[in-house]
C-alpha cells in the first residue's frame, strides 16, 4: 500500500497547488474549501502541513507576481478583463479600486481574505506601479497569512470535517468534486442573473453609425446626449471617450441622474455606452433611465463598434478622472 499512499499524497498535493494557483490568476475556485481538506489531510497523516504550507505561500505568491506584472503592463485594460468573470462588473472594479485607494500597500495583507479583491490587488499594485520588491515583500507575508490561517483551521478541525468528508484519504479526489460543485453554482448563479436580466433585452439599440449621423443632422426640440456609462476607463492617464459625451458613473447612479436632471431631460434623445460584455451596463442604465420617462437608446457594441468605426474621439477631461495613490 505504500505506493498507493505515495500517489494519493501526490494526488492532494497537487490538487491543492493547482486550486491555488488558478485562484491568484482570477478564476472563481474553492480556495477555503481546498485549503480546509488540504489541512484536515495533513492532521490525518496523509499530507505534510509544512510542504502544503510552503507550497500554497509559494503558488500563490507566483500567481499574484504574474497578475502584478500583467497589470504594471497594461494597467486597466487587465482590471476590466477581470471584472468580465463577476455578475457585476462596476461594483467588482470600483470597489477593488476605493479599498486600495484607503488602505494602500497594506491591502495586499488581507486581499486574499476578501472576495474579489483577491484577485485584483496585484494587478491593482502593478498599475500604480508599487515598486516590485515592495509588492513581492507585502503579498509574501500575506500569502503566508492565508495559508495558515486556512490550513491551520483544516488541521486544528480535522475529526469534524473527516465526519464530513469521509474520504481525506483522496483529498484530490474531494476537492475535484468540490471544484466541479463550485462550477455548477457558479453556472447556476449565472443563469439566475442572466433571466433577471431578460428586461433589459427590450431595451433600443441603435448602430455607432446611426447616432453620428444623428449628431450631424442635429434638431432643436430634441437635443442628443451621449452618456458614457462604463464600469472602468477613467483612471489611466490618456484614456479616450466618444467626443462630446458625458460621465454617468455607473456606481452611484442615482446621485448622478439627480446632478445630471437637467442635462438628461425627458425631450433629449440620450445614446449610453459602455465596454462591457453584451452592453450590459448600457442595457442596465438605459432600463432605468426609461423608466424615469427618459428616452434612451444603447450604443451597440459601444465604445468598441465607435472605435473601429473611427468616429470622433476625446481624451477623458483631467476633471473626470479618477486619481489613485502611485506608490513610485
Amino acid at each position: 500500500m505504500g505506493w498507493a499512499a505515495v500517489w494519493v499524497a501526490g494526488h492532494g498535493y497537487i490538487a491543492v497547488g493547482v486550486i491555488l494557483f488558478l485562484s491568484s490568476l482570477g478564476l472563481p475556485m474553492p480556495v477555503v474549501v481546498t485549503m480546509l481538506l488540504a489541512g484536515a489531510a495533513a492532521h490525518a497523516g496523509k499530507l505534510s502541513i509544512v510542504h502544503l504550507f510552503v507550497l500554497g505561500v509559494l503558488v500563490e505568491n507566483i500567481g499574484a507576481t504574474l497578475m502584478y506584472l500583467a497589470g504594471r503592463t497594461t494597467g486597466w485594460w487587465l482590471l476590466g478583463r477581470l471584472c468580465r468573470l463577476t455578475m457585476d462588473p462596476e461594483v467588482c472594479i470600483f470597489r477593488s479600486a476605493d479599498f486600495f485607494y484607503e488602505k494602500g500597500a497594506r491591502t495586499l495583507l488581507i486581499a486574499r481574505f476578501v472576495p474579489g479583491l483577491n484577485s485584483m490587488a496585484p494587478p491593482l499594485a502593478g498599475s500604480l506601479h508599487m515598486r516590485p520588491f515592495r509588492f513581492w515583500r507585502m503579498d509574501v507575508v500575506g500569502a503566508m497569512l492565508h495559508c495558515a490561517a486556512w490550513m491551520g483551521v483544516g488541521f486544528l478541525l480535522s475529526p469534524f470535517l473527516l465526519k464530513i468528508t469521509n474520504a481525506l484519504a483522496v483529498v484530490g479526489h474531494v476537492v475535484l468534486g468540490v471544484v466541479a460543485l463550485a462550477a455548477f453554482g457558479y453556472a447556476a448563479a449565472w443563469l439566475v442573473v442572466a433571466i433577471k436580466g431578460r428586461k433589459y433585452s427590450q431595451v433600443a439599440r441603435v448602430t455607432a453609425e446611426e447616432v453620428l449621423e444623428r449628431l450631424e443632422n442635429p434638431t432643436l426640440d430634441r437635443p442628443v446626449v451621449i452618456a458614457d456609462v462604463r464600469s472602468h476607463g477613467y483612471y489611466d492617464p490618456g484614456m479616450q471617450r466618444i467626443k462630446n459625451s458625458i460621465r454617468v458613473e455607473p456606481s452611484r447612479l442615482l446621485p448622478e441622474l439627480e446632478a445630471l436632471r437637467e442635462t438628461l431631460a425627458p425631450e433629449c434623445e440620450i445614446y449610453v455606452y459602455c465596454s462591457c460584455l453584451r452592453d450590459a451596463t448600457s442595457a442596465r442604465i438605459a432600463h432605468m433611465l426609461n423608466e424615469r420617462g427618459n428616452n434612451v437608446r444603447v450604443i451597440q457594441g459601444g465604445l468598441k463598434a465607435w472605435t473601429k468605426a473611427g468616429f470622433p474621439m476625446e481624451l477623458v477631461p483631467e476633471d473626470d478622472m479618477r486619481h489613485l495613490p502611485r506608490f513610485d
